[in-house]
């Protein structure tokens, strides 16, 4: 499950471009973090919420994935983000879980810290859900 999770995350465009890693992988949640580099600011000097969705939605993505037989694949039909501060600091991290596994819809969420030093600060949630899919 490790190596199918890592094989695709590498295979994503836009984590690449953001600089994004996986930081841990468990059934059912999936930890990914990125720097808040100039590139993936706002005009305010914080992160863009565009950072926050990218990688929470991955993050959400792939704790489903995590739980999926191997022949199955997810896709993301509906995601919601609620922005509760300004994103200051080094990194996002986005951690991804399961809400509720069925077999036609997954329900997941995730949750956004905001890493400045040693302090983090939940600055955004997402909740969506994801589709099980066979032959990509």
């Amino acid at each position: 499950m490790q190596d199918r999770i890592r094989n695709s995350f590498a295979r994503q465009g836009l984590m690449d471009t953001l600089d994004a890693r996986i930081d841990s992988i468990a059934p059912g949640e999936v930890v990914i973090s990125a720097p808040i580099t100039p590139g993936a600011g706002q005009q305010h000097g914080v992160a863009h919420a565009a950072l926050a969705f990218a990688i929470g939605d991955s993050a959400a993505g792939y704790s489903a994935l995590s739980m999926m037989d191997p022949d199955q694949e997810v896709v993301t039909a509906e995601m919601k983000i609620n922005l509760l501060s300004p994103a200051r600091g080094e990194r996002l991290r986005a951690t991804g879980r399961i809400v509720k596994f069925g077999r036609r819809l997954v329900v997941v969420a995730a949750d956004i810290h905001a890493i400045d030093g040693e302090n983090e600060t939940l600055t955004a949630v997402l909740q969506g859900t994801m589709v099980p899919v066979t032959n990509m």
